[in-house]
């Protein structure tokens, strides 16, 4: 019998099939970058959102951002849970570059970008957070990682309706338009410390 002709085809639904004895090896190498990337998410939705949030002062577009990063910090513990065992460095690196990289736009760039764009990238951020658990959740289903699937599934289901109370909230910018067009460098002298990150975020309610 033709040995070719015994191998199995790829399934239409896109699920793994034997035509490539690669496959296996590509999908949990997927798995480990998406997990050290939703790590570096999240940290950047604990931390950035908060300090975001500080410069704006007690304000709609601040409260919907301390909801996201209260509701991150709520996710934490199981998150460490699942990936801090697989990858204790790579999820140690993640979190470090999200530090990084919200202290870069925290003292630099949001120094000199108007509050409104600051506020917009920010929640660019934060969809590109849920954007990675989505694809981490089908990743993690094709892969029988059913506890990682259904945190994704959670954080999706749960991140998603305070992503948009935030979107909803640009309206205020437009009742607003001087707290609009002011720098993250004015609004700091205004308003409350400019690094809250040693305050403590109270988690939502279940």
């Amino acid at each position: 019998m033709d040995a070719q002709a015994s191998k199995p085809s790829r399934a239409t639904d896109g699920t793994l099939a034997a035509i490539d004895p690669d496959m296996d090896d590509h999908l949990s190498r997927l798995l480990r970058k998406l997990s050290r990337e939703l790590a570096q998410s999240e940290q950047d939705a604990m931390l950035h959102t908060v300090r975001e949030a500080s410069r704006l002062g007690e304000v709609p577009p601040a409260a919907a951002l301390r909801a996201i990063a209260a509701h991150a910090e709520h996710l934490r513990p199981r998150l460490d849970a699942l990936l801090v065992p697989q990858q204790p460095l790579g999820v140690r690196i993640g979190r470090l570059v999200g530090r990084l990289f919200s202290d870069a736009r925290h003292y630099f760039v949001d120094r000199v970008l108007s509050a409104e764009r600051s506020y917009r990238a920010t929640l660019l951020g934060l969809l590109h957070g849920v954007d990675t658990a989505r694809l981490l959740r089908e990743v993690a289903h094709r892969s029988e990682e059913i506890r990682l699937f259904r945190l994704c599934d959670d954080l999706i289901a749960q991140r998603e309706p305070l992503i948009r109370e935030a979107e909803r909230a640009l309206a205020w910018f437009a009742v607003h338009p001087d707290t609009a067009m002011m720098t993250g460098a004015r609004l700091a002298l205004e308003s409350a410390p400019s690094d809250p990150v040693a305050q403590p975020v109270s988690p939502p309610r279940s």
